[in-house]
């Protein structure tokens, strides 16, 4: 098996010439490799508009299958736990999620195929009644990985099946079970669809100025389910979450702040368009003033110093790659909030 970052070849198309000779790109995976991404390589941001030919085609369609796993609302408490465990798992990766409230017509048209049975008013409602979050699984047997990550659909048969299962850590019973994924190809395209595409639910991002944004950064999007469960456990709502594959404009805009003031901004620019990232909105607890403490100094040695147990000191390596970002001043709350879930959002990214 080969070890170390993936090797990286550009060509020209056009002209057919090497553009770039395989060099060494780290913090590249193989799921970014999609239709649409952006992708920074060498400091350059570049978006992946198709594959180069044939063979490749065949290569990465069949190493990116692509499944829903949808957490519901009697589960999203967990949500770091569950993420973690998909980042814990071989050879499947997280492409896209959005925290979402469904409406009861958006249950009933999701859940349309067992309109008329005896349990359909009940899930329906149930899974209306809260926030769920729909994740976008992507990797080699995805469908059948996730499938097998959950555990059988009732969650008492599941704890003594597969007691390490989704379903027997985190659910109650065959309807309160924690979470729900595509059986199918064909289900996990229309699933999918439905949450990435035609965009069924209400946002759930309260802008409130008690709230404050807590950006994972994309060098630590293999934590971010350690990351979510931390704020969880010391008393923090995450009242909004959603991905992002950030280009060079929103980034730069994003940042400007930082511009002529700290050297590494040049570089910080890098970092938040080098993969996914994930913005969360926290509520409660404190909120900005607190929630800044938990972060930590934004340089991780001194927060190993000072503040050992925070965010950054745990999961961050410099003062670039510093595992998280959080609002620095309580004004600037419901406008980096608004930004990320309302004005990029709006613009159609991941």
């Amino acid at each position: 098996m080969p070890t170390g970052p993936p090797l990286v070849e550009m060509i020209d198309m056009k002209t057919k010439r090497i553009y770039l000779k395989r060099t060494p790109v780290a913090n590249l995976e193989l799921s970014e490799l999609q239709i649409g991404a952006f992708v920074n390589v060498l400091c350059r941001q570049l978006k992946i508009t198709d594959y180069g030919d044939e063979h490749t085609r065949k290569r990465l369609t069949s190493a990116q299958e692509h499944t829903l796993l949808m957490v519901k609302p009697d589960a999203t408490v967990n949500l770091g736990q569950i993420i973690q465990a998909i980042s814990n798992t071989d050879n499947i990766s997280i492409a896209n999620m959005r925290m979402v409230k469904l409406l009861r017509r958006d249950a009933e048209t999701f859940y349309a195929e067992h309109q008329g049975k005896q349990f359909y008013d009940g899930l329906t409602s149930f899974m209306s009644s809260g926030a769920v979050v729909a994740i976008d699984v992507c990797g080699i047997n995805a469908i059948r990985t996730v499938r097998q990550l959950n555990g059988p659909t009732d969650s008492s048969k599941a704890r003594s099946e597969n007691p390490g299962s989704l379903r027997a850590r985190f659910g109650t019973d065959g309807r309160r079970n924690a979470v729900h994924s595509s059986d199918s190809v064909d289900s996990a395209a229309r699933e999918l669809n439905f949450f990435f595409q035609n965009g069924h639910g209400l946002p759930t991002a309260t802008l409130s100025p008690e709230s404050t944004l807590c950006i994972i950064k994309p060098h630590a999007k293999r934590a971010a389910g350690h990351i979510i469960q931390m704020i969880a456990d010391k008393g923090y709502q995450i009242t909004a979450a959603r991905s992002f594959a950030l280009d060079r404009v929103s980034a730069v805009e994003f940042l400007e702040v930082y511009k002529g003031v700290v050297p590494e901004y040049p570089h910080m620019i890098e970092e938040f368009t080098a993969g996914l990232c994930f913005a969360l909105e926290v509520s409660g607890n404190g909120g900005q003033a607190t929630f800044r403490d938990f972060c930590g100094p934004a340089d991780p040695q001194i927060a190993n110093i000072l503040r050992k147990g925070t965010l950054r000191s745990q999961f961050g390596q410099d003062k670039v790659k510093n595992a998280v970002h959080c609002t620095d001043l309580p004004d600037d709350g419901p406008l980096e909030l608004e930004y990320f879930f309302s004005i990029i959002a709006n613009k159609g990214y991941h």
